[in-house]
Formats: structure tokens, sequence, C-alpha cells
């Protein structure tokens, strides 16, 4: 299988390298072997070539079998042009439209929430990620004076949301799950999410056997920190999905442990720790790569490799409860440390 490495800029170069250590690793200890192929897109390639990607980019991409990618951004281009262009390109070019983030609580000591076990954080959050908030459509006028107008457009479609919400229903109907929770803000935002709900209320009944709750995204909020145990799969839009999202990473102890997939099933799909690039971290040694190794053990799972998802997830979690880690994570090690403890843990 062909996969894109795209490294990305500040710590996002370092936990990239740890988690291509680690597929390096399954490559040699398993029979289906990973084809690992650098592109140089980034910040560099950007003020070096004036090149963000190039024009024929999005193509190149769609021949691989899945995109691994670092965390984005440099306070060198101030608009970060480069990284709109890759990442959010990418999403939409590529029609990515399944946001995939796990929440999964590793060790108790890690939960910012008193007494909670690992068996009481672990959920997903599918997030729809190509329409929303996020599409750019609006404008300004007179900007820049005390008239200022911003006019920002949420777009929804029967067949985004159909989509989406149907995802969320066969993953956990595929995986034997029970429970569905749908998040909007349909009793303040009334057109846009009486849409959401029509097509929850059409979509839930094809699935007897999964009960299916709403909450609005400020009670689901609330429910999240107060009982995370009662969720296993939450579907929400664009912006909401963002936010609660790194609530989830912090109930699991931190954006740097936090994994991600932007998916189409059956075709081309885009892995990445979902930290930023934290560019004044670069090259201390200090990041935590468990965020990037763990996104690149869910490309594996999305690409048919279980068993080898199943154990690079495996030796992350010995990792941890053995205090090899970064210091984030409660542990003493620098970011090659804590890969190499990692990718020493791997068995098959």
């Amino acid at each position: 299988m062909r996969i894109a490495v795209i490294p990305g800029d500040g710590i996002g170069k370092e936990v990239t390298a740890e988690a291509v250590k680690v597929l390096e690793a399954v490559n040699r200890l398993s029979s289906k072997p990973l084809d690992l192929e650098r592109l140089p897109w980034g910040a560099d390639y950007y003020l070096e070539t004036g090149v963000t990607m190039p024009p024929d980019g999005y193509d190149l991409l769609r021949g691989f079998d899945a995109i691994f990618i670092g965390a984005l951004g440099d306070p060198r281009v101030p608009d970060n042009r480069h990284a709109r262009d890759i990442l959010l390109g990418t999403r939409f070019e590529l029609d990515l439209y399944v946001n995939y983030r796990p929440v999964t609580l590793l060790h108790e000591r890690l939960c910012p929430l008193k007494g909670r076990r690992p068996e009481d954080v672990h959920f997903v959050v599918f997030r729809e990620n190509t329409e929303g908030l996020y599409v750019g459509v609006g404008g300004r006028f007179k900007a820049g004076t005390e008239d200022e107008v911003a006019i920002q457009e949420e777009i929804n479609t029967w067949k985004g949301v159909h989509r989406i919400i149907r995802h969320a229903f066969e993953f956990a109907k595929a995986r034997d799950l029970t429970k569905v929770c749908m998040a909007d803000k349909s009793n303040a935002m009334q057109q846009g999410h009486a849409l959401w709900q029509r097509v929850f209320n059409e979509v839930a009944p094809l699935y007897p056997e999964i009960e299916a709750t709403h909450y609005y995204i400020d009670a689901l909020a609330m429910y999240m920190v107060l009982d995370p145990g009662q969720f296993q799969v939450i579907v929400t839009n664009n912006l909401f999905g963002d936010i609660i999202t790194d609530l989830g990473a912090s109930l699991q102890g931190g954006l740097g442990l936090a994994a991600s997939g932007n998916l189409h099933p059956g075709r081309t799909s885009m892995f990445e720790p979902v930290h930023g690039s934290a560019p004044r971290f670069a090259g201390k040694n200090v990041a935590n790569p468990i965020g990037a190794i763990s996104s690149a053990a869910l490309m594996l799972d999305t690409l048919g490799l279980v068993d080898e998802s199943r154990a690079v997830d495996a030796a992350v979690r010995a990792a941890i409860n053995a205090g090899e880690c970064t210091a984030d994570a409660g542990g003493t090690l620098g970011t090659r440390e804590a890969g190499e403890a990692i990718v020493s843990r791997l068995r098959f």
C-alpha cells in the first residue's frame, strides 16, 4: 500500500518522524508491506519555491492509498496559506467528509476528571468535514471601520448531513455498538439545523438495534464532562465537532495524545495528529509523539491492517502504563525516546 507522508512544520516534523519509525517497524514485522513516500510540502517548501503545493498535487494524492500528515503552521508564513492549501484544500478537493476522532483514555492518571477509568472515557466523534461554517461563504463590508459588517454563512445540504449521519450509524452497527448521539443547536439555528433533525429522525429508525439520542450542543458539552461513559458514537456538524473533539482530547489527557482521520470511505483518506505545530517547542525534543503514532494506527485500521493497528495501540498503551512517555503524559522521556519506547514494544 502506498502512503504519502507530509511531515508538516514545527513539532509536526518531529512527531511525524516517530510515527514513521513505527510504520517502518510494522513493515519489518508484518507480511503486508507499506510503501512510504515523503512529499516535501510545508512552510520550508513554500518559502523556497513560492508554491504551497504543485498544480497537480491533489491528483497526485488521489493516487495513494492514504495520506499521513503532520501539523502545519509557521510564523514565517503569517497567513498560513500553505497550511490552508495543503490541509483544508485536501479535505475539500478529496471530499473527505468524515472527520473521525476517537476519544480513548489510556490510563486513569491522564484524565482531569476525578475517579474516571479507561472504560469511562471511550467513544468516537464524527464531525461533518466539508460543510457548515468552514466553507468560507460570506464577506466583510466597510472592513476596518466602525461600520464594519461581517457575514459568515453556514452551509448544510441533505447530501452532506445524510452521509455523515449514515456513517455514524454504520460505524456503530459494524462494531456492535448500541448508542449514537446527534448534537445540533436546532432550538436557536432553526433553518440549517432543522435539516439535521429531519435527517437524523429519518435515518435512526433504519437501525432499530441502536439507541438514537439527541442533545443540543451546549448540553452535550456539559454531559461529556459529567458522564462521558454514556457516549459511544457522537455525530455533529463541522464547527461543533471541532470544539467538542478538543474537549474530548482533554478528557483523554490532552491534545498530544489525540488521533484523527479525515475519511472518504473507500477512497484515499488522510490521517493527522490534532495538536498544532507549536513552533516555540520545535527542535527541543519535548513534543508528545503519541497523537501521531495513534493516528498511524488509525490509518492502518482504516486500510484493513487490523492486527497491525491493534499491535501499535497495544504498544502505546504499554508505554503509557510503564510511564515511558513525555512529560505531558506523566513521563520523563523526550520525543525520540518516547517513540523508541513504543517501537520496542511492538509485537505481532
